[in-house]
């Protein structure tokens, strides 16, 4: 049997594969060609962390996963630390702004 997803959880979804894709892209295309405080060591292990995590929650709620909550909870976390990390950096506005649309997203569906 087919479980339907609710809109909540496909939107989400969607916010969860929007910010890995950009975090992934600003780090390599961004960030590492920038230098400086964008390819500081801190900077560029959150926004790997941030990348993975969102793919991991995208996972847990695309099998249906009842851990989904659980992982949806601490994404939720790191995006709001990646939007931190970013927003002091030129160029990183799209980067703050996907972290902090997956960070709602993921606050509902950890509620």
């Amino acid at each position: 049997m087919h479980h339907q997803m609710s809109a909540e959880m496909q939107a989400c979804m969607d916010a969860c594969h929007h910010c890995h894709v950009t975090c992934l892209s600003m780090t390599t295309q961004h960030c590492l060609q920038v230098g400086g405080a964008h390819a500081a060591p801190d900077h560029i292990k959150i926004m790997l962390d941030c990348a993975q995590i969102c793919a991991t929650s995208l996972d847990f709620m695309a099998r249906g996963s009842d851990q989904h909550k659980v992982v949806c909870g601490i994404c939720a976390q790191i995006c709001r630390a990646c939007a931190e990390s970013c927003r002091g950096l030129d160029g990183m506005e799209e980067c703050v702004a996907a972290c902090e649309r997956c960070a709602d997203a993921c606050e509902k569906m950890a509620a």
